[in-house]
Order: structure tokens, then sequence, then C-alpha cells
């Protein structure tokens, strides 16, 4: 069940294409369905998109191939968006054979099936990538934005050590409605944007760099300790979460 199941439900009936014994039916139908599904070695938050405007994600690493498709299966019959990271072609072959209009992103490692498929965000989300070797980190955010029903923009290859590669994406920047950085080495890049505009910057940490970097610590700390107001940064390699803020930003009315 989400908040849009039951505006459906509402507009219909504002609509007058069903009555109002009809709308409190199908409003009582879905209240009355479990709030998780026990699966014996998952339980299914099929409430989580009413509480937080969010639908469960599966983490998918280190979750079988199996255990990967039942959970999608289910998320996908009580009509949610499916979104299944950090996983690999196997698990999508399963999930595929219950879920046939799933679709594997190889570059993120995520699984998906949108629910909607207009998006709903009122802005652009602009996903920055500071170097080709952090756009893993970047795909899992954009591709995980998209799911969640926005609009992404993309701006890959734009880090500090050519600072002019950025700056002349300014517009793109001025018309985000909020920012996804990703950078590792020192981290620089979200100071840099949020010094330029006015949208909130999603900081994301990547392990990408030489070994001072110690896997992301280095840029985790910068920008943590971003004199640029307006930054907010999220764990290492956490693309995911990174979109997850960005589309509850971009949803806010």
């Amino acid at each position: 069940m989400t908040t849009d199941h039951v505006r459906a439900i509402l507009s219909e009936f504002e609509g007058g294409t069903i009555g109002r014994r009809d709308a409190e039916a199908r409003i009582l139908d879905l209240v009355r369905r479990a709030p998780f599904e026990d699966l014996g070695f998952a339980r299914v938050d099929h409430h989580r998109g009413v509480r937080q405007d969010c639908p469960e994600i599966v983490f998918g690493a280190g979750k079988t191939p199996a255990q990967t498709a039942a959970i999608a299966e289910r998320i996908v019959a009580n009509g949610d968006t499916l979104i299944v990271t950090r996983t690999g072609p196997d698990a999508f072959e399963a999930v595929r054979a219950v879920v046939p209009d799933a679709q594997f992103h190889s570059a993120a490692r995520i699984i998906t099936r949108r629910a909607v498929a207009e998006p709903t965000g009122r802005g652009i989300v602009l996903v920055v990538a500071a170097g080709t070797s952090d756009l893993p980190v970047a795909e899992e955010a954009r591709v995980a934005a998209e799911a969640l029903g926005n609009r992404v923009d993309t701006v890959y290859d734009a880090g500090v050590a050519g600072l002019h590669r950025l700056l002349v994406e300014r517009e793109r920047l001025d018309a985000a409605r909020v920012v996804i950085a990703v950078a590792g080495m020192e981290g620089a890049l979200p100071s840099v944007i949020g010094g330029l505009i006015r949208a909130p910057v999603i900081a994301v940490p990547t392990s990408i760099g030489y070994g001072a970097s110690f896997g992301g610590l280095s840029a985790l700390l910068g920008m943590l300790n971003s004199c640029a107001t307006g930054v907010a940064v999220v764990n290492i390699d956490n693309g995911l979460g990174a979109a997850a803020m960005a589309s509850l930003i971009n949803h806010l009315k």
C-alpha cells in the first residue's frame, strides 16, 4: 500500500468514476492488508510507502538469487516500486522469472521495476561525479533516484582537478532542486558546488583513491568538514542513501 494507491481511489471518487461505498471498500481493503509479510527468511514491509513515502528497498548483497526473487515478487504483487541494490546477473535472472518486466542496470548493480511510470518529483535531481572511477556509485544514485519518481540529470567527470569542466555546467547546477555530489580522493567537489548554488547538496564520499584515502575515509572527513552551507553527507559509497534523501527533498510540497 502506498499513498499513491489511496490518492488514486480518492481521485476516482471525486471524478464520479466510483461511488462512496466502492471507495470505502477499496481503501479498507488496503488498510486491512498485513503491514508486513513474513516469508520466513524476510519480513517484507508493505506499509513503508505509507509511513515514509518511499518503498522498502532491498539490499541484495548477501542474499541468494532465490531469496531476492521471492522478496521482489511480493513487493511487486503489492503494487510497489521494486529496487534491489548491490546485486548481480544471477539474482536478476531469478527475479526476471517472477517479475518479467524488471530491469537490470549493470553499472549501478541495481534491479528496478517502477510502479508509476511518470516522475512525481517537483524538480530535477542532478548527479555530479568527480571522476569516471566514481561512476558505479553515481549510477547507483541516478538509477535509484529515477526509480523513486524523479527527473534526473547527470554531469560526470567534473572534479576539481579540472574545475573548468564543472563551471561550464553552471546552468544545469542552477536548475537543480537537489544536487548529489559524488567524489573520492580528497572529496572537495561537494564544497565547491555548495559554494556556487542555493540548492541542497548531498555529498557522497567514495572509496576511490590511493593509500592515504583510507578507503574513502579521507573524502568522508573532508565532506563532513565542508565550510559551504547546505551540504549534507551520507556514508561511503552510499549512492542509494543519497538518492533516497534527494527524492524526499524533491517531493516536498
